[in-house]
């Protein structure tokens, strides 16, 4: 995935609540093998009409926030099934960073592995960069200093260390450990002398003792 060091650009502003995985792709869009190109399936039941128009009222069909990087939302955004391709629906339509004061827990840990930020940020601090968009529509984040910053004021979140690692390198958890591999052989030398018969075991079994 592509690692997020620093994003400037527009953003969007979608303050409803509980908005599901479902409404942010619904299933009927999820018929795909790839990981990518998911983007028109995003919000379709939204940014369509029924005879499959962009609704011009709807925000991301809006320009500039059709070429939005941030999405700023209500509480408990990405709810509901686990699909991760509610968050590939936002990285490949170019959403980068979503901010809201809550996530749903499986979706938030999607965007880590997935090339997307989320910032979880207090209510009042949600509602004053909303406030702030409608002066300038448009947002910066650093996650090396994990700060936020809108037309008039700054913010400093928190991102968990190995989420912050993946995301920044736009490495998986897997190759996360793999760049571990010399801390994990150096405490497997130490805990063989420790526990040498939980090493004993694991060797029969794949000799198949």
């Amino acid at each position: 995935m592509e690692p997020i060091t620093q994003l400037e650009g527009v953003a969007a502003s979608l303050m409803i609540n509980d908005v599901d995985t479902d409404q942010i792709i619904p299933g009927k869009d999820l018929m795909k093998v790839e990981k990518t190109g998911f983007e028109k399936g995003l919000f379709a039941n939204w940014r369509f009409l029924p005879d499959g128009a962009p609704d011009p009222d709807f925000i991301l069909n809006k320009p500039p926030f059709n070429d939005a990087t941030f999405l700023v939302s209500g509480s408990n955004f990405g709810c509901g099934s686990s699909r991760a391709s509610a968050v590939w629906a936002l990285r490949d339509f170019g959403i980068r960073c979503v901010v809201a004061s809550s996530f749903g827990s499986i979706f938030q840990s999607n965007c880590h592995v997935s090339g997307v930020l989320p910032v979880v940020l207090p209510e009042d601090q949600v509602q004053a960069i909303v406030a702030d968009l409608a002066i300038a529509p448009r947002l910066q984040v650093d996650l090396e200093s994990c700060t936020l910053v809108s037309a008039r004021r700054t913010y400093t979140f928190y991102v968990p260390k190995l989420a912050r690692e993946m995301l920044l390198s736009g490495k998986d958890p897997i190759s996360v450990t793999l760049n571990r591999d010399a801390l994990i052989r150096d405490f497997q030398d130490v805990d063989r002398q420790r526990r040498p018969w939980v090493y004993d075991i694991v060797e029969k079994a794949e000799q198949g003792a």
